[in-house]
């Protein structure tokens, strides 16, 4: 029989509290750590806000078996390197650097560290321990551009885009086409203003758009500044990566919503089960990648239908917005009739198509 007393009894809780502690050190030693570069603010309502609902979806799907972190912020320069750098020497055993202006400093911090996985959003370059995933964000922009041709009383658009990557030039020739599927004679005129969230530029140039007669803009940048100028003004736009409909609820017509969260859980999981691989992802709204937010009350049924035959021609693979003929800027045929562009040729093009203009 064992005869307590206090200080057996202390000496017990003691013993107990330090097995406690080293049991809670091991399972905290035992969680795969996941890092995440992210470009802006988590709370910029757009591009990094649903990235981030990404990484709350591992930390929802996986609970104790990780822990992400993040950093905000990040220039797309080589100050990124760093900071990348510094997560692999935290532990993390995956990191997702997300935003195109990442791709080579991503490559080089992974060449320090063969045992860490890295995964690219929207770059091209891989290694063995690199992986590119990407959103077939050109479809949605055919959406937008379907809208927009039809509901535009002057045939003149607005593109607010960041920079001359090939997402942003994919996005702006995905959306002139579409609207001249909808109004032969519309034309696009495109502002670049060599950022993804500035308020004050987003806004500036949303007001230089208007002033040369376009009457609907859709954005290529993460705030919803832009759309709350066409509230003002009594125009109409789009959201981007984020329904931001509540920020200008008149203006906001619909939105490319970024789902990113299937992807995370999916590649963190192989991660924690030992299965991970280096591959290349590009998915769209066959695999929910790509939504389509909620039409607003300003879309007519008429424009809504033929939307919506968009959305349903890329699901079922009847419908490409990049299928010939398909003219340059300067007139030149880059695809003849019939033929279709090959999701390589999207991944790197760097020219626009005819009705294309410069604003800036």
């Amino acid at each position: 029989m064992t005869t307590l007393n206090r200080r057996s009894l202390m000496k017990g809780v003691g013993a107990a509290a330090t097995l406690s502690m080293i049991a809670s050190t091991a399972r905290a030693e035992d969680k795969v750590k996941i890092g995440f570069i992210f470009l802006g603010p988590i709370g910029d309502y757009g591009w990094t806000w649903a990235h981030n609902k990404g990484r709350e979806a591992i930390d929802a799907a996986l609970g104790d078996k990780v822990e992400t972190i993040y950093v905000e912020n990040v220039m797309e320069d080589a100050s990124a390197v760093p900071v990348i750098r510094d997560l692999a020497q935290q532990g993390c055993k995956l990191i997702f650097t997300t935003s195109y202006g990442y791709m080579d400093q991503t490559l080089e911090v992974a060449k320090e560290f063969p045992d860490v996985k890295f995964e690219h959003c929207t770059g091209f370059k891989r290694a063995d321990n690199v992986s590119t995933y990407n959103s077939k964000f050109h479809e949605g922009r055919a959406v937008l551009g379907t809208i927009a041709g039809k509901m535009s009383k002057s045939g003149t658009l607005g593109y607010l885009g960041s920079y001359k990557v090939p997402e942003v030039v994919l996005g702006v020739n995905s959306f002139c086409l579409a609207a001249q599927r909808m109004n032969p004679a519309a034309t696009v005129k495109l502002v670049l203003i060599d950022s993804w969230f500035d308020p004050p530029k987003e806004a500036a140039a949303t007001e230089t758009l208007i002033n040369l007669g376009c009457d609907i803009v859709t954005t290529h940048t993460d705030s919803p500044g832009p759309l709350q100028i066409l509230e003002q003004k009594g125009l109409h736009g789009f959201g981007q990566g984020a329904d931001m409909s509540s920020f200008a609820p008149n203006a906001h017509l619909t939105a490319i919503e970024d789902i990113w969260g299937p992807y995370y859980v999916a590649r963190a999981q192989a991660i924690v089960d030992g299965t991970w691989t280096s591959t290349d992802t590009w998915d769209g709204f066959k695999e929910g990648t790509v939504v389509i937010s909620p039409y607003s009350a300003a879309v007519p049924a008429d424009v809504a239908a033929e939307a919506d035959k968009v959305q349903a021609g890329y699901k079922d693979g009847s419908f490409d917005i990049f299928t010939g003929p398909i003219y340059d800027q300067d007139g030149t045929l880059r695809v003849k009739e019939g033929e279709v562009m090959s999701l390589a040729d999207l991944a790197v093009i760097d020219w626009f198509v005819k009705g294309v203009e410069s604003a800036s």
